[in-house]
């Protein structure tokens, strides 16, 4: 007996001593998130006439930022809506989501959603490298947690919307409305706020250039 006891405690040692030099191996090293309240993007630079008319424009990646107060409510809540319907309740993480894009992913044997938060969204683009491992996941979780804990859900709104890839080089929503309708975020209607809301999850698939009926879809 004593011996069962004994062997059940060292067992128990070894394996919180394995968690936790695990969970160490995984959040060493980890990106400083107050690099994200100093957000300098590429953004576009804009060559003029003296008359003042655009020559050119010079960017790596086409994005125009713009202030969260600028963006219609509209466009906010749709995306919130198609991304991270759960944002303004969880605190980076939303394993309920995760359950329900794995079960939905099950239904249609094939991945048709994913679990990713928008916060967890920011963590990937702004801070990790888009590998695809277990620890890169798992990094990408605990971080997710601290920048709830360090930024407001508006400040991370603003990182999400000048940051996300939305097809055809535009990074961002105001340079995806100027792309897409020749106008500013400020100036979308509804069902422009709807189509730019459901490009993130796959941009050339949803194209209103390529497939104009899938867009509207």
């Amino acid at each position: 007996m004593r011996f069962i006891v004994w062997t059940s405690l060292i067992l128990i040692v070894v394996l919180l001593g394995s968690g936790a030099y695990g969970f160490y191996r995984v959040t060493r090293n980890l990106p400083q998130i107050s690099s994200l309240k100093d957000y300098q993007p590429s953004i576009v630079t804009n060559l003029y006439a003296d008359d003042g008319s655009l020559i050119a424009e010079y960017y790596l990646e086409r994005r125009i930022v713009v202030p969260l107060e600028k963006i219609p409510q509209t466009l906010i809540d749709a995306f919130v809506a198609a991304e991270d319907a759960r944002f303004f309740e969880h605190e980076g993480i939303d394993f309920f989501g995760i359950l329900r894009a794995l079960w939905k992913n099950i239904k249609a044997r094939g991945i048709v959603q994913g679990g990713s938060t928008i916060t967890q969204q920011v963590t990937k683009s702004l801070l990790l490298t888009p590998e695809r491992s277990y620890t890169r996941k798992l990094r990408e979780a605990i971080l997710a947690y601290r920048i709830e804990k360090y930024l407001s859900k508006k400040e991370i709104l603003f990182l999400y919307l000048n940051q996300i890839y939305l097809g055809h080089g535009a990074y961002g929503v105001e340079a995806a409305a100027q792309n897409y309708f020749s106008k500013n975020v400020q100036e979308l209607e509804l069902a422009e706020c709807a189509m730019l809301a459901g490009l993130p999850q796959a941009p050339s698939r949803y194209s209103p250039y390529s497939y104009p009926q899938r867009a509207k879809e």
